[in-house]
Formats: structure tokens, sequence, C-alpha cells
């Protein structure tokens, strides 16, 4: 055999030992070498006399991530050549074979003749999970950072090499499809418990055991292959399948809305998969898997969600004339809620923070909150006790900006007041002196205007963070006019530090997100105004595919904040600019109602102590009696909240805010939760077409206003059949 990502050997008993240790990579992937590679091992196995069994393990520090999902973007860009192939029936069958190369490599494997082990040594997740599944025993090192599980549906996909039928069969279909549906990853203790794993051992000794079972006659034959056997669940059709199967489906709709492709087949393949033996039931598996690779959904999050955001991680939009930057200090300029955030994720990487706010008391309360979510991270079980005074002793108190001399760098989370802010950089600047970069955490006010209050106006540079902090994965990093490479460079290399996804944006008024999010906001307001009942302009949210309502959201970033931006917008940009309704609106919930949102337990909802929050009844008062719900178009008020979203995108576009695609869909996504399973709000346009998105916004502004008009550059790239993912492509891959 000519392997390259597989060590082979064969002991003195007969037993090979396969190590997986890709080289020029930290992390084991399958790609289709890997996989070819696997499948002349498993036949070696399954040929050779001589060979008793089989253990697989790793070469590296965990064992697998699964599948290089850019093996599987080539494969769903593989589906275009199908429509132009002479033998289309050739040509998908072909699409069908690689599309399922993993699973019937499994089921050789489980159908060898020989007894499989595999050795876990590490994170196993997506087709790496899907192996042990398929091996006949799973043996796992003691490893408090092991986590098991099949995430694919994250990415618009589901386990397609065997996962949907192998895991229902080893656990009940309920404790099935939990897994699947939520992509969620287990720990040893709980994989053990749920017999996903045989035996958890010492890390040196977990080959030898592995190997011990197989002398000691580990048998080659899987429980589902053997007769009489039972599904651990019970039958699809019995008492306890209609325990599962009514309630997964109207969960999974309540959850969902049906708008991805991948979970409606994780339950399908399921469902069916299980009314058959094994072989039938990883064929339909097969044929449900190519489905959804032909899906423009998974193609989209696949893109935005893998290999963009994987390409952003790693520094992507980084200027690349300028070192890695070393932090070993951050101050953190006001400790309220997002300052006091920003030091627990500054300190958890192993950073130290100055902590800084007017008075010891108020610094002293900012460090509390990193005692209150370590504390609870321990009592989950997901940080030792010790890690406690690790991370308080790295951050530093104080109300002495003295203190922050010597700081790398310098990220001010004070109030959005721009008084406010000239006063923390002045301080700022008497004692570093412009040896530090600067970083505000603004969410609206133009970097290029904060940035004139400094001395050295190019290390100046935006920072904003999403709240909660801690766990919002996204920060957008913002160039103002003068911000030098240097800044940017910092600023990235922050936080990927911090572990957190960066965007970058040139600088305007809300810059990328905050600007896009109040679109979504202001529709929903309108919607009011039009007579739209309150909770249909909720749930229509939530069913165009956002994660909340756009009066909820509101409710959650203030409604006072939305009234105060109204109104800067309004005296910086003129009257014009302000839709009336919505001020309207604004100034009676806010100035005459006092109604400020979730932060003082009253805003478009009530929030009652020890209940659910629910909708004001008040709001009929003020934006009248809403109209009956079915003179209403549940598809165009969709359409509304998502067109609005990304036609802002195409004008930040136009406008040079944005000038790169990942940005604009990781960013939408991360940001602010824009529907997922449209990969974003460029692939959003792109997956409808240019044309078809012009001319829907031409009906809606019709129907709706000028808001809604296409933006030149939308019209343009319509008469060209222009993308933006070909026109706006990060260059290496226009150039490509």
């Amino acid at each position: 055999m000519n392997l390259k990502n597989f060590k082979f050997d064969v002991d003195a008993d007969g037993i090979a030992l396969v190590t997986w240790d890709m080289p020029g990579r930290s992390m084991n992937v399958f790609t289709m070498e890997v996989m070819n590679e696997l499948s002349q091992i498993v036949e070696n196995v399954a040929d050779d006399k001589a060979i008793k069994g089989a253990v697989i393990t790793s070469g590296k520090d965990t064992f697998s991530g699964g599948a290089d999902l850019t093996m599987l973007e080539g494969l769903s860009g593989a589906i275009k050549d199908i429509d132009k192939a002479k033998d289309k029936k050739a040509a998908m069958q072909s699409f069908f074979d690689e599309s399922r190369k993993m699973s019937v490599i499994y089921r050789r494997l489980e159908t060898s003749g020989k007894p499989w082990v595999i050795a876990i040594n590490g994170t196993a997740v997506g087709g790496a999970f899907e192996l042990a599944l398929a091996c006949h025993h799973r043996v796992a090192s003691e490893n408090e950072k092991t986590r098991l599980g099949l995430p694919e549906v994250k990415v618009g996909l589901f386990p397609g090499a065997g996962g949907t039928q192998r895991l229902p069969r080893m656990v009940p279909a309920a404790d099935a499809l939990q897994l699947m549906l939520r992509g969620e990853q287990v720990r040893l203790d709980k994989a053990k418990t749920m017999k996903l794993v045989d035996q958890v051992v010492p890390a040196d000794k977990l080959v030898e055991t592995a190997k011990a079972w197989i002398k000691a006659g580990g048998k080659p034959v899987q429980p589902w292959d053997q007769d009489g056997f039972k599904l651990p669940g019970g039958p699809v059709y019995s008492k306890a399948g209609m325990m599962v199967w009514p309630p997964a489906n109207a969960i999974y709709r309540r959850e969902t809305y049906d708008n991805y492709p991948g979970a409606r087949a994780i339950l399908k393949s399921t469902y069916e998969g299980l009314m058959v033996p094994i072989d039938a039931g990883l064929r339909i598996e097969s044929r449900y898997f190519a489905n959804v690779l032909r899906t423009k959904e998974a193609a989209a999050m696949i893109r935005s969600l893998f290999v963009s955001m994987q390409e952003l991680n790693k520094g992507a939009r980084r200027p690349q004339n300028v070192p890695p930057a070393k932090i070993k200090k951050v101050a953190v300029l006001g400790a309220g809620f997002m300052g006091a955030g920003i030091a627990y994720v500054t300190a958890s990487a192993g950073i130290d923070v100055v902590l800084v706010d007017k008075d010891q008391e108020s610094a002293d309360k900012g460090k509390s909150l990193s005692d209150k979510l370590i504390s609870g991270q321990i009592k989950k079980g997901r940080a030792k006790p010790e890690a406690k005074d690790q991370l308080l002793g790295r951050i530093k108190a104080t109300a002495d900006y003295k203190d922050i001399e010597g700081a790398d760098l310098v990220v001010e989370a004070v109030f959005e007041d721009r008084k406010v802010k000239a006063d923390v950089i002045a301080k700022a600047d008497a004692v570093l002196k412009g040896k530090a970069i600067f970083g505000s955490n603004t969410s609206t006010l133009p970097i290029t205007s904060l940035a004139e209050l400094s001395k050295t106006p190019d290390r100046v540079v935006g920072i904003h963070f999403f709240s909660p902090v801690e766990k919002m994965m996204l920060v957008e990093v913002i160039k103002g006019e003068k911000t030098n490479d240097e800044a940017i460079a910092m600023a990235l290399d922050y936080v990927r530090a911090i572990k957190k996804t960066p965007i970058l944006v040139n600088d305007s008024r809300g810059f990328y997100t905050s600007r896009v999010v109040g679109t979504y906001i202001r529709e929903g307001h309108l919607m009011l105004t039009e007579g739209v009942p309150a909770a249909m302009v909720e749930n229509v949210g939530k069913m165009a595919g956002m994660p909340v309502g756009p009066l909820s959201l509101n409710d959650e970033v203030a409604v006072d904040l939305a009234w105060k931006i109204l109104q800067a917008t309004k005296n910086d940009l003129g009257a014009d600019v302000v839709d009336p309704r919505q001020e309207a609106l604004l100034e009676e919930m806010v100035v005459k109602r006092g109604r400020l949102g979730r932060k003082n337990a009253k805003g478009f909802y009530d929030y009652p102590e020890n209940a659910p929050k629910r909708l004001w009844p008040g709001l009929a008062e003020l934006a009248g009696e809403p109209r009956p719900a079915e003179t209403f178009s549940i598809e165009e008020l969709k359409q509304r909240f998502l067109v609005i979203q990304a036609l802002e995108t195409a004008r930040c576009v136009e406008e040079g805010v944005i000038d790169d695609v990942r940005d604009a869909d990781v960013g939408s996504i991360l940001g602010f939760g824009y529907a997922p399973f449209t990969g974003g709000t460029l692939s959003y346009i792109d997956g409808m077409g240019l044309k078809e998105f012009v001319a829907l916004c031409e009906r809606l502004a019709g129907r709706h206003g000028d808001r809604f008009k296409p933006a030149a550059l939308l019209v343009e790239m319509a008469k060209k059949g222009e993308t933006f993912y070909s026109r706006f492509a990060p260059e290496k891959k226009r150039a490509a």
C-alpha cells in the first residue's frame, strides 16, 4: 500500500495498528485522498488472512474534526456540471457514488469479517465519530477536552456516513435525534453512560486496551447484523414510537420553521431507515445526503459557516506586512456590562487585564462578573476550581489610569457618549503617550471622528463586541480614515487570541452590523404601525429565520437606544432620512411612556417577576388596533424582513463599507443572526439571483416605499448577470 496519511503496522499477534497522521496538518480531516487510503487499508485487513483484526487511532493530540468541508464545497460545486452533461443520468450516478463513498467504506469495514476497534485520543466529531460507530468496539483515553458528536446540521448538512442509521440502533431514537438535530457534542462521561463508548482508559493504556479486546475474541459483527436485533427505543410503529416521532416532528417545525433541508433529512432518513434492515437504511440515508448536498442552503452554509469563517479565523483579512503582535497586557476602560465581559474573555485567553472605571467600587463590580462567570463554569464541570484564582489574578480592577501603563492594547467600553469617550481617550493618551493601539467598542459613533480626539489617530481602531461578550462569537473591527495597518493587525490578532471570529469593515455611521440590524428592527416597528398584530410581527420574524422577533430584539438592545440613534441620525443627516411613523412610535414608547426595554422591565414586552415575558397589551393603543392576520401575506412579511437587511448590506458594499463578501455573510449570521440557512445577506441575494432580487425590491418599493428601492449597484449587477461572489470575491479566489 502506498500510504501518505496513515501508518500501518502489524504486530506479532497479527493485529494491525492503523495510525492516522496527516502531514502538514494540526488536525486529521477526511479528504478524498484520506478516504482512498482508508479504503485500501480496509481491503487489506479484510483480505490478509494473517491479520486478526485492526485498531485505528490518531498520531495527533486529537483524533479528528471530521470532513474537510472544502471537499464537500467542491463536490457541491460539481453539481452544476450535472446539468451541462450530455448523459445526465450517468453524471448523477457518478455524483451519488462520490457522495456516499465514506458510507460504503464504513459498511465494508464493519462487515469485513475482522474486528475493528477505534482508539480515540481526543475529539472525534462528524465523519470521525461515524467511523467510531462503524467500529465493533470503542475505547477512549481519559481527556476532559474530548468531545464526540455529529455537528453537521450546523453547516446545513446531516450525518451522511451512517450516522442516522447506526446511532439510533445504539441509543433510543429520541436521544439520537437530540444529538443530531442539535449538533450536540458530548463529553466522555456522557458518551460512556449512553454506551457510545465502551471503555475509557488512561492515555498510556489506550492502544494496549484496544488490542486486548481483539485478543480476547472480540466479535467482528455489529448487533444490527445479528438475528433477533431489536431497536433500543422500540419500533417506529409502537407505543414507544408514538411518544417520539409526532413530538419530534412538531419540535422540528417549531425550532426551524422547515427552513433547513439538512435538519429535515435527519428526521426523514432516521424515520424511514429504522423500518428497514441496515443496508437499505444506509441507501436511504445516502439518497437524502446527495439531495441535501444539491440544495442551495447547504452550499451557502458550508461556504459561510465553515470555509469563510475558517479563513477569517486564520487571518485572511490581516495586513500581511505587519509581524504578529504579542499581546501581554490589555487595558479595558469602563467596567460596565460590556467592559466587564471584555475583561473576562481577555483574561480567559491568558492575557493580563487592567479594568478601569470612575471609582474603585465600580471597577470591583465589573471584575465580579468574571468571578460569577468562571464560578458558573466550575459548577457545570467546564473548568477546574483552580482556574478561578488564575483568571481573577489576571484582572486588576482600578480607578487609577496610571495602572494602564505598559498596555499593548486599550479597549474603551464606556457609555455611548462622545464627551465621555473624549475624556477617557485624553486620560489614556496622557499615560500611554502613543505607545499602545487604542480600540473603541462603540457600536454607532464613527471611528474617524473618535480618532480625532486622540493624539495618535492612526493608532485608533474600532473593536466592536456584541452582547453578551462571553457568548457572542463575532467581533467587528472598523478601519477609520487614518487607521494604520499596525492598528488593524493588532485588533485582528487580539480577536484571534480571545478565540472569536473577526470581520473587517470600513468606517461609517453604524458601521455594518448595527446599521443592517437596525433595518430589521425598523421594519418590525413599521409593520406595527400598519396594523400587523404584534404577535404576528414577532412570529414572522422567526419564520423568516431570525433568532428572535424584531420587537423582542429591540427590547434586548434597549428601546431608548433606538430612539437616541434615530434622533442623532435626524440631527446629523436631516429629517428626510427618518420615517415619521417609526419616530412617532418610539417617542410614545420612550419619551411619553418610559418604556425602555428589558432593562427597566417594560418595552414592547412586559417582564413580570417570576413569570415569562409577554407582549405589552398597550401596543394597540399606541399603534392602533391591529387588522385581522389573514389580511396580510405571510410570505411577503418574511420577504420584507430578509430583503431589507440584504438590501442595506448591498448599499454597504456600494458605499465601500464592506469590501469582502466573507465579512458581510459571516458578520450577518454571527453578529445579528441573519437567517443562517441563506448563508448570509449577500448569499441570500446571490441564491435568489440578482435579477429576481431587483425585481422583488421594486415590487416591495411599489407597495411599501422607497426604502426598498434597489441600489444602483444591484441594478448594474443584474444587467451584467453578476453575483457578489464573482464580482467581490477575495482576490485569491477571484484570480483562481
